[in-house]
This record gives structure tokens, sequence and C-alpha cells, in this order.
């Protein structure tokens, strides 16, 4: 079953004219993803490319591969970027606690799947997936922490605390090392999973990866490893040293060419804001630089540059000086990343999620600047997962599952209207309304003998009205009282479908699946995903 995304909450514009009206935004991004001539176009494109930086590349990822237990696919597939006809299918994500959300575990599955199926169609190519690590954000409070539901169906959060000072600058996440405390968290992580047969290999898992002295980095990629190195996932590390020795002249350009391009980005995000919105905030330079006490956008100041929140100046020549020694400080912001990556790699597509489709369309000026071929954008599949439990409270009380996205307060009071032997809003609306008439038609008698009467007659009605209001508050509680059976399943069902108001993908972990129904689910959704339907899927378990 799909859902069209017009009819989800909180779907931008931008997004949703990406996928239904790609007509309205052709200016912002170029490349149509439904159109098969823009694939043959840019692989033929890709394959004249002149990748004199290839042997460096493959050379550090059997490098980031060593010691493990590496899949024939996935050796195959590190191998096969030698070849000009091998295109990469590309996706990334910030390295979340457990690996963060659903969506990450779904953009994965779609650059697997869209690998697969364009070797499938386009036989004269070859193409791999790829999981660009994003280790050099440094957003900590982004990824310290998963949602779960518990055996009540309450959403907790599970959260690691590093109890660094708060509010200091951490540096590049990838980095970051777990100290004792991540053992607190992981032992919270037990207490809420109950015992069942998944139980134990699911923390098995978690426990080996998650420990202290692991990045942030290591403990995300072992996980990813361990649930998809099978399928030929190549996990692709850009914080390599040697890799930001092959990005330095992405990295010099940008440093001292960063005018050319900035009124372009500036133009191009204005204009999304008359139409859209604008996703990223444009800055003069796109580059971080790693120091002792964290990682600061540069900024150009006269003839000079500085760190941003810090009052240290550095002169161009001293920045370049650096960026050719040191190269491993340096690291591109959001915008800047995507040429990085299709600068390393043949990109053929980037997997999105909505918000990257909307900052792409900010990007797409800096493809011409650095004269790096531009990729399909291909939406990520996007997905709920449905129980048997959640399923047959639906089926009890006719709900379709976007009845589920409703606020709250008002599906409880739609619940009740249906099981109800009257609809207390319309009856205390009739009320009002014939109140309002009656003591309106007596005002109208009353000033003919007194006008001073009006005032008292408006005071009078004040009174009723608050009185109705009160006494529609307690026929409100009372009969949410007489279904609080009825109310309770369907909340349980909500939070399932719909935690915190928003998408399970972007709340809850997969963990609270993997427990319940084995590491396997994931080959069962896997199998269930359709990458070619743009709309949200349901998927019954």
């Amino acid at each position: 079953m799909f859902i069209n995304f017009c009819d989800l909450p909180g779907q931008q514009n931008l997004f949703l004219d990406y996928l239904y009206e790609f007509e309205n935004v052709r200016d912002f991004y170029h490349k149509d993803f439904r159109d098969e001539n823009a694939y043959l176009s840019l692989f033929e494109e890709l394959s004249k490319r002149d990748r004199k930086h290839n042997q460096m590349l493959i050379s550090t990822l059997k490098e980031q591969y060593s010691g493990l237990n590496t899949s024939k696919q996935t050796l195959h597939n590190i191998e096969s970027l030698n070849n000009k006809k091998t295109f990469a299918i590309v996706t990334g994500q910030q390295l979340g606690l457990y690996t963060g959300p659903l969506y990450t575990i779904y953009k994965t599955i779609t650059a697997i799947k869209l690998a697969a199926r364009l070797k499938s169609k386009y036989k004269k190519y070859d193409f791999v997936p790829v999981f660009w690590l994003e280790g050099d954000d440094h957003d900590f409070d982004e990824v310290c922490s998963i949602n779960l539901a518990n055996d009540n169906n309450d959403i907790i959060t599970i959260s690691y605390d590093d109890q660094a000072e708060e509010g200091i600058n951490r540096g590049s996440v990838g980095n970051l090392k777990f100290n004792e405390t991540i053992n607190l968290t992981n032992d919270e992580l037990d207490k809420v999973l109950r015992a069942n047969d998944f139980k134990a290999e699911l923390m098995d898992l978690l426990k080996k990866a998650y420990q202290p002295g692991v990045t942030f980095k290591k403990a995300f990629r072992d996980i990813l490893f361990d649930l998809f190195d099978h399928s030929g996932l190549i996990i692709f590390d850009p914080q390599s040293r040697d890799i930001k020795e092959l990005l330095k002249p992405v990295f010099r350009k940008e440093i001292e060419e960063f005018n050319k391009h900035t009124k372009e980005l500036v133009k191009v995000s204005a204009g999304l804001e008359e139409i859209y919105h604008a996703q990223v905030k444009i800055n003069p330079v796109n580059i971080f630089l790693l120091e002792p006490d964290g990682r600061f956008l540069i900024e150009p100041v006269e003839d000079e540059f500085r760190l941003k929140t810090k009052r240290k100046r550095i002169t161009k020549e001293l920045l370049l000086e650096t960026l050719e020694n040191e190269p491993q400080r340096f690291s591109p912001n959001v915008l800047l990343r995507p040429i990085c990556q299709d600068y390393l790699l043949p990109t053929a597509a980037y997997i999105a999620g909505p918000g990257e489709i909307s900052y792409f369309a900010q990007v797409m000026p800096l493809y011409d600047f650095f004269d790096v071929p531009q990729p399909i954008i291909y939406p990520r599949s996007s997905v709920t997962l449905i129980e048997k439990p959640v399923k047959k409270i639906m089926e009890k009380f006719n709900l379709k599952y976007i009845d589920l996205f409703t606020d709250k307060n008002e599906l409880n009071n739609i619940i009740i209207g249906r099981h109800a032997d009257f609809n207390v809003k319309d009856i205390f609306n009739m009320a009002e309304t014939d109140i309002a008439d009656i003591i309106m038609a007596l005002n109208d008698k009353l000033i003919t003998i007194d006008p001073t009467l009006n005032e008292i007659t408006l005071r009078t009605k004040e009174r009723i009205d608050n009185s109705l209001k009160i006494l529609r508050d307690k026929t409100n509680e009372a009969q949410k009282k007489r279904y609080e059976t009825t109310l309770r399943q369907i909340n349980k069902a909500s939070t399932l479908i719909a935690p915190l108001s928003d998408l399970q993908e972007r709340e809850l972990s997969f963990i609270y699946f993997a427990h319940k129904y084995g590491l396997n689910f994931l080959d069962d959704i896997t199998a269930e995903i359709e990458i070619y339907r743009f709309e949200h899927q349901i998927i019954e378990l």
C-alpha cells in the first residue's frame, strides 16, 4: 500500500514538486530522476572522465577494509571501480547512535536496490552501492540518542552522555571516542528490551560495536557492515588522510576562488526563497578547519580569513600551507560535501531524503564551478512498518493509516463521534445557536421596555456561554472515560505509526523491530520495498 506524499503532514512544497511536478523545479536541478535519457547521457559522460586518483581511492578502500571478513561481493565491487564503466550509487548519513533513525536503513536499502536495478537494465555498465560516512559533522546533539517504543507503547529515548561541558565544540563526531558511560547506555537499552528469542543476538551485535575507546565512526560502520556487507555495500570513510590528500584541489579552489561562486549561490537561494525555501544558509567559504579545541567554519575577513566564533586570523598563504601539509584538518560543509563526494567517486545517483533533496537545489551551481558531473538525485524509499496488532486495531475501528497522522485530540474526538450515540460537538453547537437566537429575540423585546436591559441581556448570554463551555468540557471528558479502552488502543497504534506526531522512520530506531522480529527482518523489508514508487510505502509485518 502507498500514500501520496501530498497527503502526509509536514511535507515541503519543493520536495513535492521534485517528486510530482518536476517542470516546476527544473531550473534548480536540471536532471530529472524519472528521465531515462538523463541517465544515459550521465553514464556516457562519467565513462569518459579521467579517473586520475582511482588507484589511490581503491587502495585506500582496501586499507579501510583490512582485517574485516569482507564478502566476495563487496571486494568485487571495490575492484570494479577500476572499470570506467562502473559507477557508484551513493548515500550517506550522520553517524547516529546505533545507526540512528530508521531512514538510515531505508537509504541504504534504496542504494543497494537501485544499483541492482540499474545493473539489470543497463547491461553495458556496472553499478556499486556506496555509503559515505559523514564523520566530519560536529553536531553531537543530533546523533547521541535514539527513540524506541517500550512494552506500553510509550516513546522513550536512549542517550549517550559523554559528560562533556555543555555547549563545547567537540570537533568531528566521527573521531569522538566513547567513554565508560557507553556501558551505561548499553545497559539502559538492555533493560528496556524485554527477553525474547532475538534479544541476545541483537545486544551482542550492539555491545560488540559500542564499547569504551571505540569511535562513533567505527561503531556505526561495524553495525552497517554486519547488516549489509553481504549485499556488496561499500562503506566509505572520507576522513582518511589519503582521501583528504586527494581532495586538496577542491579545498584549494574553494579557498582561492570562493568569491566566484558565492554570488551564484546567493542568487539561487534567493530564487528558492521566492517560490519555496532555502534549506541551507549560504556561507562565503564552504570549509571547516579542525583545531585542537573544535571544528570551525572558515570565514573571509578583508584580505585574510578567520575561524567562526574565534578571534584567530589566518592569512591565505598560511591557510594554503596548512592545507598542503595537513589536509586531514579540512572538511566540507553541507554544500561542498556533494562536490567532494562526486569528485572522488563516479557517482551516477545520490540517494537523498526530503531535506537533502531541498539543499541539492542550492548545490547545483557548484558542480559547474568545480567541473564535476551532477549525479541523479534519487529519492530514498520512505516506509512505515505495520505490525499485526496495530493492523487489527485499525480494522476493528475502521481506520485508515492517514487517520493516525491527525492531531491526537482531534483523532480522539473523531473516534468517539463514530461510536457514540450522538456527536457532542454537534449538539452543543446546535444548543449554542438556539440559545443565542432565543436570547437575542428576547433582547429585541426587552429593549423596547428599557434600552438599558440590553447590557444585562448580553452579560446573561456570556454567563450561559461559559456554563455551556464547562458542560461541553465535562461531557467530552465523560465520553473519553467511557471510551477509555478504545482510545487507549488507538493511541497505542498511533504511537507506533506516527510517533511524536512524525513519520515512524524519522523517530524510531531499527532496534525496535530487530528486537521483536530478529535481524532477518531487514531481508524481509528489503524484498518488500519498492524503490520505483515515489510514495510513502506501508509494509505489513
